[in-house]
Parts: structure tokens; C-alpha cells; sequence
């Protein structure tokens, strides 16, 4: 065993990482001493080799493995298999976008459908989490909460002659092990956590749900090895000043990848919208100019979204290019395609666009509404009222077709609609100026 310098407090007995002036869990001064701690390593030599050894896969029981219910249906349909037994599940989002109110529901569905959850919190106290319980109507007999910020106190759950069959620490960036240096959600004490937990779940059979920051870029925070280390990254997404929320999977060792559910956020929490085809669609009126419906898919699942373009002109020296819901770098190059193949003048005119409803995606389809919004702008004159269009452009000016495209007819016939030019009929951006507004370039 190493050892390693730490300072306990001599009043309360707490333990910190280096020295401060004040104590922080009894805010008593100067009662911070050094003492000497072991830190773990690997085992040396000399020492006992360990009693494991390869066993054959075919001889091995997957009894244990038999997944159950989260009491939500669409997450079930989203994991792929439910909550499975020893599986640890990473979590990420923005702050205040909705990911302990997910929790706390799934948690307090867990304790009505008859088994044990434990919501151990590193940012609330217990009576901050019985109130927001009670607001959402969750209380029950199995729903227990711990409000701590260490991680042995979690070890000690799991410990447990009976441990919870889930357990959400919300968040790994709370927690501070002694096994580790540095201060709470740094590097080295987010993967000594992880790696504490992920280990005792596994052994345990509890399913693990770790809630974790994310950094300016929308990345979840702490080392890229803390993906690694679960089985099942999820991610949930949107505008907080909109109600919509996207719960995506990106990675999954149960079930698919490429799998979303879009809540929406009510007064008792989070809320699956059924049937989101048309939900991110909203009211719109398509007898203006500017506005095209586009049929996007993201993972398996189509969506109906509004396009909207503004193109105004400019009096700044460099016109403005601001695109809302998808890459403005995007925006940026299909307007260069459209000032070369349809010898168009954009120079002198301010271009905004943006998907209506709070939705962003990156979906390479969205191409030819953005286009077709863009022309309707600048014509002033609107486009077919049912009309819907999907496709991605080249830098050839060509349209091509894109992934899932027997998926979006099927749904643009559902509500009603018709492809207004596609990749068979107006294979070039020449061809669609013709077919939409009757003008050759």
C-alpha cells in the first residue's frame, strides 16, 4: 500500500485533500492537520494470486441477466431490454433541462411497480428532494433518498445484505473517494468513483444510473474513459425555454443506438409524447412565403418540422448568416451552392433560418427545405400548401437522395402530404426553380 498526505479536521474528524483555513463541513479555522493515508495500487509482487481463471462462455447462466421493466414504456423501448440487472447507465444533459426529474420519476416508478430504488443525491438535501417528490405525486414505501457526497457511503448500499435494485447518484462529479486525489469532479476523482461503483454494481446485481455535468460544448464532463466504462450512455436534450425534451441513446450494449423519446415537460414532470410525427410541427400557415415542411428523421423515428427562412436586405458591410436548430456552417454552404448554380445575388442580403418547435438535428435532409424556404424568401411567393421535401445537395448543385426515404413517404402520406420534387423528378437546384417558381437562371 502507497501512501499519501491529507489534511483531517480536529474537531469534526472530516477529511480533505489539501489544506484550507476553514474547514468546510463544520466551518470551524485552522483545525485542518496533516495525517497519512494508504492510497490503493495494483498488487505486488509476492502477493497471492488471484482465484479466478477463464471459464467456457457455453457453461455460463444468463438467468441473472433477465431484464425488468422501468414501469415507463417508451424508455423500456428505448433501452432496448429494460432495466437490466448490474448494467450501469450514464446519463448527461444541461443544467436544468430535466434529468433529475426523469430520475426521480423512473426512481418513484420503480417503488410502485414493487421494487427498491435509492436516489442518492450529491447537490440537494433530503427535504429539497421529499418536496420535489411530493410536487411530482411520487411518494411511496420504496422510494428512499440519501443526501451525501461520498462515495463510501454508496459502496455502503451496495454492501447491503439486500441491496436496491437501482440506485441513481446523481451526480458522479459530487462525489469525492479517498481512494483518489484532487477535488470533487475532477479528473481523478470522477474515474476513481466511476470505477468504485461500476465494480460493486456489477458483483451486486444493482442497475446503476450515474447523472453526469456537461461542459460549455455540450459534452459530458470528466474523462472520455467514463463512456467507456458503463454500458449505456443516454443524453437528453432541448431548449429550456421550450417544453419539448429529446432522451437519445448513444451508446447501448442491450439494444440499438440510434433510438430517441420526446417528452414533454408538464406540471408532474416529464410526460412521453406519443405520437411526436407531427408535434414538433406546431400551427403554421403555409400560405406565407419562407416556410417549407420538411420530413426529417432522426434515428428510426420521422418528424414533420417547419422550415422557416427570412432573407431581408442588408445594410452591414458583412451580411448576417444565423441559422436556429441546425449547423450555421451548413446554412453557409448551401447559400455559396445556391449563389454558383442559380447565379444568385446573396451578397447584399441578410439570411436567417431555423426548425420552428425547439428541435435541432443534423439531419443531412433537411437540405432541401432549407433551399426551398430560402428561394420562397427571396421570391416572396409560397410554396405548394402540401408540399413536403426532404434531401441532401451537393456542391454540384444536384439533389441526392438521403437514408430512410421509404420512412418519410410513408409518414408524408400518413398526414396527407406529397413529395413536391424529389431526386427523380428535379435532380438538380435549376430543376426545382423551374418546378417551384416557374424562373430559369
Amino acid at each position: 500500500m502507497k501512501t499519501k498526505e491529507a489534511f483531517r479536521c480536529s474537531a469534526c474528524g472530516a477529511q480533505s485533500p489539501r489544506w484550507k483555513g476553514q474547514c468546510s463541513s463544520c466551518k470551524e479555522w485552522n483545525t485542518l492537520e496533516p495525517v497519512t493515508v494508504s492510497k490503493r495500487t495494483s498488487t505486488p509482487v509476492g502477493a497471492a494470486a488471484s482465484q479466478d481463471r477463464p471459464r467456457p462462455l457455453e457453461d455460463l447462466t444468463t438467468e441473472n441477466l433477465n431484464s425488468r421493466t422501468s414501469g415507463m414504456p417508451s424508455l423500456d423501448d428505448l433501452l432496448g431490454t429494460g432495466l437490466v440487472p448490474g448494467a450501469a447507465i450514464l446519463l448527461g444533459g444541461e443544467p436544468g433541462i430535466g434529468k433529475s426529474t426523469l430520475l426521480l420519476q423512473l426512481a418513484g416508478s420503480q417503488a410502485r411497480l414493487g421494487h427498491t430504488a435509492v436516489y442518492l443525491s450529491g447537490e440537494e438535501s433530503l427535504p429539497q428532494l421529499k418536496a420535489r417528490a411530493e410536487r411530482l405525486d411520487l411518494l411511496g414505501p420504496g422510494l428512499m433518498a440519501l443526501s451525501t457526497n461520498k462515495v463510501e457511503d454508496a459502496l455502503a448500499i451496495l454492501s447491503e445484505p439486500e441491496p436496491p435494485e437501482l440506485l441513481i447518484v446523481d451526480s458522479v462529479q459530487t462525489l469525492v473517494s479517498p481512494m483518489a486525489e484532487g477535488i470533487p469532479g475532477s479528473v481523478s476523482q470522477v474515474r476513481a468513483v466511476s470505477a468504485e461503483l461500476v465494480e460493486k454494481t456489477k458483483k451486486t446485481g444493482t442497475t446503476l444510473i450515474l447523472v453526469g455535468h456537461v461542459t460549455k460544448d455540450g459534452q459530458i464532463a470528466g474523462p472520455k474513459l467514463l463512456e467507456h466504462m458503463v454500458d449505456t450512455v443516454l443524453y437528453i436534450e432541448g431548449d429550456r425555454k421550450h417544453f419539448s425534451r429529446i432522451l437519445r441513446v448513444l451508446k447501448n450494449r442491450f439494444g440499438p443506438s440510434d433510438e430517441l423519446v420526446v417528452f414533454t415537460m408538464k406540471e408532474k414532470g416529464l410526460e412521453v409524447v406519443e405520437d411526436p410525427a407531427t408535434f414538433f410541427l406546431g400551427t403554421r400557415d403555409p400560405s406565407l412565403s419562407g416556410t417549407a415542411m420538411a420530413m426529417a428523421v432522426d434515428g428510426q423515428r420521422p418528424f414533420a418540422v417547419e422550415v422557416q427562412a427570412l432573407v431581408s436586405k442588408s445594410f452591414l458591410s458583412i451580411p448576417r448568416r444565423t441559422a436556429l436548430g441546425f449547423d450555421t456552417n451548413r446554412l453557409n454552404l448551401l447559400l455559396a451552392v445556391l449563389e454558383k448554380r442559380l447565379r444568385l445575388n446573396l451578397s447584399g442580403h441578410d439570411i436567417y433560418a431555423k426548425i420552428t418547435g425547439g428541435l435541432a438535428t443534423r439531419d443531412p435532409g433537411l437540405d432541401l427545405a432549407v433551399i426551398s424556404a430560402v428561394l420562397s424568401s427571396f421570391y416572396d411567393q409560397p410554396l405548394p400548401e402540401s408540399s413536403v421535401y426532404w434531401g441532401e445537395i451537393d456542391l454540384n448543385g444536384q439533389i441526392r437522395p438521403v437514408a430512410a426515404h421509404d420512412i418519410r413517404l410513408k409518414q408524408s402520406k400518413r398526414l396527407g402530404h406529397d413529395p413536391a420534387c424529389h431526386s427523380g423528378t428535379c435532380p438538380t437546384l435549376a430543376d426545382l426553380q423551374r418546378f417551384l417558381f416557374g424562373k430559369r437562371n
